[in-house]
C-alpha cells in the first residue's frame, strides 16, 4: 500500500514501501539488498547490522523522525553486552519498519560483490553460491511423539528456512547425533543446492551456532597445468591460489598424444585417471596448507577443463575424441560427491561441479571464458583467445558468437624449446634486442630489473637464470624479427648476415645466444632454428583458428581481441602481433584478460545463478570444428610467415617496423646476405 512506510537502501539506492513492523531485514531480502544474515534472523550472527539515518533527505524526498525505526530491544543488548555493537548501529533482523526510514548497510554487512575485471568493463557478480551455512534451533525428543533427530533437523530446515526435500550424506548421518546434543539442540548446517535438478544435501553440520568459514576450490584443469584458487564461499575471496604440472604430460604433451595413449595401451585411460586425481589431491592439501584452511572447511570444487581432460578426470574413456564425430560422452554440466572421483584431500561430503562442454574439442573451458568475458554480450566484435597447449577461441558479438579449439601444442608453455622452462622463478619472462647494436637484455621471473641493471646479478643469485617460459619465447622471437635476425619465413641469419656474434651456428642453421653462463657452470639459453619451428607452429595453429571463425562471420577484421590463459597477462599485445599470433588490430585495442578460464570457474563456484547462466549459453554458441574444415590447412600454411603470408596488418606496420630480410637456409653461413643459390648436387 501507498501509504506505508518507505524503506531506501544506501548505497544501493532501492527502495520499497513496506508494513509497520516489518523487520529491516525481511525488507532487504525482499528489494534484493545486499544485507548479509546467517542466523536467520535470531540476532546471534550480527552480519545484519545497519546503521540509520534520521532528518531530512531533500535527495530522497523524505524526512526521517527519531521514531522511523522499533525502540532497541533485549536481543540487541544481549548482543551489545557480550560483543559490541558500533554507536549508531542496529540489528536488522530486530529493528522494524515505524515510519520513512533511509538504512545505510555498511561494507561488513555486505555480502561483498566479486568484481571481475574485464577489458572494457567490470562485471558485478553477486554472491549465490551453492553451499551455504544455515543455523536452525531443533525440536527435542520426546516419548509422545517419536521422530529421529534428521526428520526433525529437516522439519527445522522447512519450518525455519523454506528448505524442503533435504538428504544427508552418510559421513554427516553419523555425527548427527552427537553434533545436536552437543550444541543443544541447535546446529548450523552447510547446505548443498546446486543449479541442476536434485535435493539439497546436508556436507556437514556444527553444533550450536557456528562463525567458522567454508570453502570452495575453482581449478581450472589444463593440458599442461592444474591451477587452483582456494575461495571463501561466503565472500567471494581468495585465501591462496596454486598450480601444479599436469602429471599426464608423461603421456603425451598434447591432448591427441593421450588419446593415442588410451587408444595403444589397454587401461591406459585408467592409469591417466588415476595420475590427474592424485595430483588435483595433492594440489588441494598443498592450498589449504597455504591458506591455513583445514581440508574439512573445502565442501565443494568447480572443474572447467578440455574435453579430453573433462572424460579423463570423470574416468571416461577419451577414445572417442580422438575420431570424427569426436563425440562427447556427456555435454552437460555434472555434479557429483568429490567421493566418486577418488577426491579425498577435501571434506568427506564435498561436492563436483563441472561446466558443460560446448562441442567434442571445445570444452568446458571455453564455456567458463564465455562465462567470464561474455562475448556475446560485447556491442563490438571480440576475439577471446584462451593461449594454452589446446587452444579455445571464441569470436562473437550480442548477434552471434562462435567457437572452435586449435592445437596448438605446449610451446607457447615453454616446453619443445631448446633452453624452455615453466614460468617459476629464474626463468627469462621478458626481452628486449637493441635493434642497432642485436644485443639483448631481459627479466626473469622473481626480479622486476633488467639484466643490464648493475644490481640485476645480485639480485637473481638466489634464484639464478635457469631458462626461458613462454612469454619470454615468444618475445624473444618477435624481437629477433624486429631486430632483423630472423626474416618473414621464419629463418635466422647467420652472424656475418646479421652483424652479431650472437648468432652461433648449429649445424646448417644459428641459433641466438640470450644469456651464456657455461663459464660458471650455468646454462646456455638461446633461440634456437628447431625453437622457431616450434614457435611457427604452435601460433600458425591459432591464427588458423581465428580466421576459420571470421570467415564464418564474414569479417576480415576484428574491433578487440581479449588474450586469456594462465600467462595471458604476460604476453605483449605488440610482440603477439608481430609474431602472427593473433590478426591485426589497433594495439590499444588487444589486451588481457589473464586465466579467463580460471575467473570463470570462480564465478561458477560463488553464483549459482551464473551456472544457470553458462548452461544455457553454451547451447547458442556455434561450434566450428577446426579438423574438417578444409581451409584451416591453408591458413595454416599462410600463417607460416611471421608474422603472415598474404594477411596485411597495417595497425602493426604503423607501430613496428619490420625489415625486409631474407636468409637462405641452406648458405646462411655465407656473407652474400643470404641470395646465393642452392648449389645442386
Amino acid at each position: 500500500m501507498q501509504n506505508d512506510p518507505l524503506v531506501i537502501f544506501t548505497p544501493s539506492g532501492k527502495r520499497g514501501h513496506f508494513p509497520v513492523g516489518t523487520p529491516i531485514l525481511t525488507a532487504a531480502r525482499q528489494l534484493g539488498v545486499d544485507l548479509d544474515s546467517v542466523c536467520g534472523g535470531r540476532g546471534i550472527c550480527s552480519k545484519c547490522q545497519i546503521t540509520p539515518s534520521f532528518g531530512s533527505f531533500p535527495k530522497h524526498g523524505v524526512t526521517v523522525s527519531e521514531g522511523a525505526l522499533s525502540d532497541w530491544n533485549k536481543v540487541e543488548q544481549r548482543y551489545d553486552d557480550i560483543r559490541g555493537l558500533k554507536k549508531g548501529r542496529r540489528l536488522g533482523c530486530q529493528a522494524t519498519v515505524q515510519g520513512d526510514i533511509v538504512v545505510d548497510v555498511p561494507p561488513e554487512s555486505q555480502v561483498h560483490r566479486q568484481v571481475v575485471r574485464k577489458a572494457a568493463s567490470a562485471r558485478v557478480m553477486i554472491m549465490d553460491p551453492a553451499t551455504k551455512l544455515y543455523y536452525v534451533t531443533v525440536a527435542e525428543p520426546n516419548m509422545h511423539t517419536p521422530s529421529g533427530d534428521l526428520e526433525r533437523l529437516c522439519d527445522a530446515l522447512q519450518a525455519q528456512w523454506g528448505v524442503e526435500g533435504v538428504t544427508i550424506a552418510p559421513s554427516v548421518l553419523a555425527k548427527l547425533q552427537k553434533v545436536l546434543r552437543k550444541g543443544e539442540w541447535s546446529a548450523t548446517v552447510a547446505l548443498h543446492q546446486g543449479a541442476t535438478a536434485g535435493q539439497p544435501r546436508i556436507i556437514d553440520m556444527y553444533p550450536g551456532f557456528h562463525e567458522g568459514r567454508i570453502y570452495g576450490l575453482a581449478i581450472d584443469l589444463g593440458s599442461t597445468t592444474i591451477a587452483a584458487h582456494l575461495c571463501d564461499l561466503r565472500n567471494g575471496d581468495v585465501a591462496a591460489s596454486s598450480g601444479i604440472m599436469n602429471p599426464q604430460i608423461r603421456f603425451g604433451e598434447d591432448l591427441m598424444s593421450r588419446v593415442s595413449y588410451a587408444m595403444m595401451n589397454p587401461g591406459g585411460d585408467v592409469e591417466m585417471t588415476t595420475a590427474v586425481r592424485a595430483a588435483i589431491n595433492d594440489l588441494s592439501t598443498a592450498i589449504a596448507e597455504q591458506a591455513g584452511v583445514e581440508i574439512d572447511q573445502i565442501l565443494e570444487v568447480v572443474f572447467v577443463c578440455n574435453p579430453v581432460m573433462h572424460h579423463l578426470l570423470l574416468g571416461i574413456d577419451p577414445v572417442e575424441l580422438g575420431q570424427a564425430p569426436f563425440a562427447l560422452a556427456t555435454s552437460d554440466s555434472i555434479s557429483i560427491p568429490a567421493v566418486e572421483l577418488e577426491l579425498t584431500a577435501l571434506n568427506k561430503a564435498a561436492q563436483v561441479y563441472v561446466l558443460p562442454c560446448i562441442a567434442g574439442h571445445v570444452g568446458a573451458d571455453a564455456a567458463a571464458v564465455a562465462l567470464s568475458e561474455a562475448p556475446g554480450q560485447s556491442d563490438d566484435l571480440v576475439l577471446v583467445v584462451d593461449v594454452g597447449t589446446n587452444a579455445e577461441i571464441l569470436l562473437g558479438n550480442k548477434s552471434r558468437v562462435l567457437a572452435c579449439s586449435s592445437p596448438t601444442g605446449p610451446a607457447f608453455e615453454g616446453a619443445q624449446i631448446s633452453a624452455g622452462q615453466r614460468a617459476a622463478p629464474g626463468a627469462i619472462e621478458r626481452v628486449e634486442i637493441n635493434p642497432q647494436t642485436k644485443e639483448p637484455r631481459f627479466r626473469v621471473i622473481g626480479s622486476d630489473l633488467w639484466s643490464d641493471d648493475p644490481k640485476f646479478d645480485a639480485e637473481t643469485a638466489s634464484t639464478g637464470i635457469t631458462g626461458i617460459c613462454g612469454s619470454g619465447i615468444i618475445e624473444a622471437v618477435a624481437e629477433m624479427r624486429i631486430a632483423g635476425l630472423v626474416d618473414a619465413k621464419g629463418l635466422i641469419g647467420s652472424a656475418a648476415q646479421t652483424g652479431t656474434t650472437r648468432l652461433i651456428p648449429q649445424g646448417r642453421t644459428h641459433a641466438y645466444v640470450i644469456f651464456d653462463g657455461t663459464a660458471d657452470g650455468g646454462p646456455l639459453i638461446s633461440v634456437t632454428q628447431g625453437d622457431i619451428r616450434a614457435i611457427q607452429l604452435a601460433k600458425s595453429a591459432l591464427y588458423a583458428g581465428a580466421r576459420l571463425l571470421m570467415d564464418e562471420m564474414g569479417v576480415e577484421t576484428v574491433d578487440r581481441v581479449t588474450l586469456a590463459g594462465a600467462f595471458g597477462a604476460h604476453i605483449s599485445p605488440k610482440h603477439a602481433m608481430v609474431l602472427g599470433m593473433i590478426p591485426d588490430a589497433p594495439l590499444d585495442k588487444v589486451t588481457s584478460a589473464g586465466n579467463a578460464a580460471g575467473t570463470g570457474a570462480r564465478i561458477a563456484l560463488c553464483s549459482v545463478t551464473a551456472r544457470r547462466e553458462i548452461e544455457g549459453t553454451v547451447n547458442e554458441i556455434t561450434k566450428v570444428e577446426t579438423a574438417i574444415e578444409p581451409r584451416f590447412q591453408e591458413h595454416f600454411v599462410n600463417a607460416n610467415a611471421i608474422p603472415h603470408a598474404t594477411d596485411p596488418f597495417p595497425n602493426l606496420l604503423a607501430h613496428v617496423t619490420l625489415p625486409d630480410v631474407h636468409f637462405n637456409n641452406a648458405s646462411s653461413s655465407s656473407s652474400d646476405g643470404g641470395r646465393r643459390r642452392r648449389r645442386t648436387r
